[in-house]
């Protein structure tokens, strides 16, 4: 068999230009936006082909480890998962999963960089590009994808191919930071090439450069490498080590420095899933322009995108606009002001830090949880246990629990008496008692708690157990 490529996929993006739907606690890459599957699963399906990519390895951190092994789950694929165990953004990342693969595959294996929240709508042709870049990288390039534009876009940076190589595979002349409308119409129209972030090469040529510009970071990564421990099945990276790791970007701490830089044009229908225009770009749209998801209408509008995830909305003689909204949010913006999310966001973040953090349906490795109703003194939430699935041994100081099972089958445990509690049935969990639920059944548990105390916050838990070793103010 041919060498397979190594598949490193990059998982820990925020994507804070997709709020209300992306969330810090699930963000974008997670999302269903564009079908069935998350951009996340769309990537891993599309090295599944086992004559040309090898075991993936993916790059996330802390927070989202159970969310990234839920959907390998549900798609039926299998990774290794490393763990950062701080930002150091996308130049110390490779580079551990790099060092990973040498170890891991031994020799010097090609690898191929992938970010999970980018949406490929030709996966033959992206399969074909990376056979071609392979060969390329086998003579020791480190090639990326340039993807040849179909408008003169502002929210990608560019690349100028430079001197022809072999077949289509060019050097790089320059990359350019993301350019004005103006600036973006004469690049195109100069053949230059949107930078995709993607790429393959040799371990030992992307260590080798990098060790070049500074090699006291892949000093450091290596070490966490080394030293790092198996939490649960996850890879987790030495945080001493790692912490010591330059943060900077692949493209500045490498492409922009070294001489074996490539590019190669590709155009199996790549995007960078980053804003709502986009989102916009790829739905499927009536006749005047409308992509309609969820409960909404849209009547003598065009050119918008509207999507609610419950309440019904409808539109009425606009054009251009984006509207979401979520069970807890609503946006309303012009497609030409989405440059702006970011701004909008931190603004948020000020006035309101919760709603930009979680949604309101909250996911956790045994399930999940969402709040239906609160007030000063009680919170309502519906909570859902995944079969064989299993909460924490845990007490709260400040809130009492009353559990109502409505579907499934509960086993619950409060203070030294264990029981079974079935659809109708319920339960008290007094202030300061310990207490657990869990599913036995072959199906969701699913039941009502309604909290009442002086406090309601998710940091007031002691845990005594946990299957899953977590830590704060997780459930």
């Amino acid at each position: 068999m041919a060498e397979q490529i190594t598949p490193l996929i990059m998982c820990g993006g925020a994507g804070t230009r997709l709020w209300p739907a992306s969330r810090e606690d699930r963000p974008k890459q997670f999302l269903r936006l564009l079908g069935p599957y998350s951009t996340f699963q769309d990537t891993v399906r599309r090295v599944s082909d086992p004559k040309l990519f090898g075991r993936p390895i993916v790059i996330t951190n802390r927070q989202y480890r159970f969310l990234v092994a839920e959907q390998l789950e549900e798609i039926g694929a299998t990774a290794d998962i490393l763990l950062e165990p701080a930002r150091r953004d996308s130049g110390p990342a490779i580079v551990a999963g790099t060092v990973f693969a040498e170890r891991r595959d031994g020799g010097d294996p090609v690898t191929a960089v992938l970010a999970a929240d980018h949406s490929v709508a030709d996966p033959p042709g992206f399969c074909a590009a990376c056979r071609t870049a392979k060969r390329a990288a086998e003579e020791g390039r480190i090639v990326t994808f340039g993807i040849r534009p179909d408008r003169p876009a502002t929210d990608y940076g560019y690349i100028r191919p430079g001197e022809v190589l072999s077949g289509e595979i060019s050097t790089i002349a320059s990359f350019v930071e993301k350019p004005n409308a103006e600036r973006a119409a004469t690049y195109v129209s100069e053949g230059y090439l949107w930078n995709s972030g993607n790429f393959l090469f040799r371990a030992s040529v992307l260590l080798s450069e990098y060790r070049a510009a500074d090699a006291a970071s892949v000093d450091a990564v290596t070490a966490a490498v080394a030293a790092a421990t198996q939490d649960l099945g996850f890879i987790v990276l030495n945080l001493e080590s790692f912490a010591r790791a330059t943060a900077i970007s692949m493209d500045y701490a490498v492409m922009e420095k070294t001489t074996r830089a490539a590019v190669l044009p590709v155009s199996f229908g790549w995007s960078d899933v980053g804003s709502w225009e986009t989102i916009w770009r790829l739905a499927p749209k009536d006749a005047t322009g409308n992509a309609i998801a969820g409960t909404a209408i849209a009547v003598d509008s065009r050119g918008s995108y509207v999507f609610s995830e419950k309440s019904q909305v409808a539109l009425l003689g606009v054009e251009d606009l984006i509207v979401v909204a979520t069970e807890d949010a609503v946006l309303v913006v012009p497609r030409a002001r989405v440059d702006g999310m970011k701004q909008l966001v931190d603004h948020l973040r000020t006035v309101s830090p919760s709603i930009v953090k979680n949604h309101l349906s909250v996911h956790r490795p045994w399930g999940s949880y969402q709040s239906l109703d609160n007030g000063s003194r009680y919170q309502v939430k519906r909570i859902v246990v995944k079969p064989s699935g299993r909460l924490s041994l845990q007490m709260h100081h400040h809130r009492a629990e009353h559990w109502i099972v409505v579907r499934g089958t509960a086993l619950v445990t409060v203070g030294e008496e264990s029981r079974v509690i079935h659809e109708n049935e319920s339960t008290y969990i007094p202030i300061g008692t310990k207490h657990r639920l869990e599913n036995p059944g072959k199906i969701d548990l699913e039941l009502i708690e309604v909290q009442s105390g002086s406090y309601l916050g998710e940091d007031d838990i002691v845990r005594f157990e946990d299957d899953y070793r977590r830590s704060g103010s997780e459930t």
